[in-house]
C-alpha cells in the first residue's frame, strides 16, 4: 500500500535530501481564489521574504535571496487556475536544488518552513487526505469508470453495452425476454469487471467506490472476484449521468468516512498489540527508535504537529539545527519544536518505505503522545 500512495517517489526524493548548511525552503502556498476571485500569496511572500533575508547573513543569505527569486519567477509565469495547492522546496547553495509541485488539492494556509532539509509532513498529509481510487458508476448497459488521485481525475474510461428495449417485442413470452435482457446484462457487467480489474491493476489501486442502480447493483457486485470486491468500500447511488465534479466530492466523502472508522480501528489493535509486547510501538522515542532500526511497517501520526509530544532526544542523525516557521495559520498552533519533529518523523517513514497514516481524530493518539508504529519486526529483548 505505501508504495501506490500519491506522491511517493517525490517524497522519497524529497527524503533523501542531504542536510545543508545553508536554508532549504519549504514553501506551501493556498493557491485558491478569494472572495474577489484573487489568489493572495504574493502579500505573504513580500512580508516573509523580506524579515527572513534580513535576519540570516553571510552566504546563507544569498542562498536564501537567489531562491526568493526563483521562486518568484516560478510564480509569475502563469500558474493555471485549476491549480488549487503550490509546493517549492529550494535550496540554490545545494546544487541549485529547486522542485516544485502544482496541486488540484489546497492546502488550508500559507507556509514557509527553513530548515536543514525539506519539511515534508504538509506534503505527505495531502497525499494521505487524497488518495488514490477508482470510481465505478454503472447501470445495466453502460459504466464510466474514474481515477481520482490527489483531488482530481487522472483516467476516465466508459464501457457500453447493448441498450435493451422495456418493451416485449416479437411475440416473445416474457421469461424468454426477461432471459434475453438478463444476459446482455451478464455480458455487460463481465466487460465492466474485466477493464475495473484492468485499471485497478495498472494504476496499484488500494480502494473502489462503487455506484449502481437497484438492477445492475446485483449483476455486477456478484461478478466481482475476491480481490476486488475487498477493496470496495462504499456503495452509493448516484446516476450514471452524475457530473464529474459530483462524483468526487460524494465518491472521497465516502472514502473518508472509511477511512475515519479504519483510523479508529487501526489505532485501538497498535495500542493492544504494544501492550502485549507483539508488533508495535507508541510514543515519539520508541517510535524513532523502530524507524532507526528499519522496523516500521506504518507509522500513524496525528494531524495536528502540536498533538505531539517532545521526544527527551532526537536521535543523534537528526538533521541539524532549528526549523524556522511562517504562515498564515493562528499563531496558537506554531510550535517549531513539535513541528521539526513531525518532519522528522515523516521523512524517516520514507526513508524506510513504510505507510503514513494521518489519524484525523488527533485525541486518539492522545494517551500515546500522537505517533505510533505498527512494525514489520521486533527486536529480541525490545520494549
Amino acid at each position: 500500500m505505501a508504495m501506490a500512495t500519491p506522491l511517493r517517489d517525490e517524497l522519497d526524493r524529497l527524503a533523501g535530501f542531504a542536510p545543508s548548511t545553508c536554508p532549504v525552503l519549504s514553501l506551501y502556498l493556498d493557491m485558491r481564489p478569494d472572495q474577489n476571485g484573487r489568489r493572495n500569496h504574493a502579500t505573504f511572500l513580500r512580508k516573509v521574504f523580506l524579515e527572513r533575508s534580513r535576519s540570516l547573513h553571510g552566504e546563507a543569505r544569498k542562498s536564501f535571496d537567489r531562491d526568493a527569486r526563483r521562486i518568484w519567477e516560478y510564480l509569475e509565469a502563469e500558474v493555471p487556475a485549476a491549480v488549487q495547492g503550490l509546493a517549492l522546496f529550494a535550496c540554490s547553495s545545494a546544487d541549485d536544488f529547486f522542485e516544485a509541485f502544482q496541486l488540484a488539492a489546497s492546502f488550508e494556509q500559507h507556509w514557509l518552513f527553513l530548515g536543514s532539509v525539506p519539511h515534508l509532513y504538509p506534503l505527505a498529509r495531502l497525499s494521505d487526505q487524497y488518495p488514490a481510487y477508482a470510481a465505478l458508476l454503472a447501470d445495466t448497459n453502460s459504466a464510466r469508470l474514474f481515477v481520482f488521485r490527489l483531488g482530481r481525475r487522472d483516467a476516465h474510461k466508459r464501457v457500453t453495452g447493448v441498450k435493451t428495449r422495456r418493451s416485449v417485442v416479437g411475440g416473445w413470452s416474457q421469461a424468454r425476454y426477461q432471459r434475453h435482457c438478463e444476459n446482455f446484462h451478464l455480458h455487460h457487467m463481465k466487460e465492466v469487471v474485466a477493464v475495473l480489474d484492468r485499471v485497478v491493476h495498472a494504476e496499484a489501486i488500494g480502494h473502489i467506490v462503487v455506484a449502481a442502480d437497484d438492477t445492475a447493483r446485483p449483476f455486477l457486485m456478484e461478478r466481482l472476484p475476491k480481490h476486488l470486491a475487498e477493496k470496495v468500500v462504499d456503495i452509493l447511488h448516484l446516476p450514471i449521468n452524475t457530473p464529474e465534479h459530483t462524483v468526487l466530492a460524494e465518491t472521497l466523502d465516502a472514502l473518508r468516512q472509511r477511512d475515519a472508522e479504519t483510523d479508529a480501528e487501526r489505532v485501538a489493535a497498535m495500542i493492544d498489540a504494544c501492550a502485549a509486547g507483539r508488533l508495535a510501538v507508541v510514543g515519539p522515542e520508541a517510535t524513532l527508535d523502530a524507524l532507526a532500526m528499519g522496523q516500521v511497517e506504518e507509522l500513524l501520526i496525528a494531524t495536528r504537529p502540536d498533538a505531539l509530544r517532545r521526544p527527551r532526544t532526537l536521535p543523534a542523525d537528526s538533521p541539524p539545527g532549528p526549523i524556522e516557521v511562517d504562515t498564515t495559520a493562528p499563531q496558537a498552533t506554531i510550535d517549531t519544536d513539535r513541528i521539526k519533529l513531525a518532519g522528522e518523523l515523516v521523512a524517516r517513514a520514507q526513508q524506510n518505505a513504510a505507510r503514513v497514516r494521518f489519524i484525523e481524530d488527533s485525541a486518539r493518539l492522545e494517551e500515546v503522545g500522537g505517533v505510533g508504529a505498527i512494525l514489520r519486526f521486533r527486536i529480541e529483548g525490545q520494549t
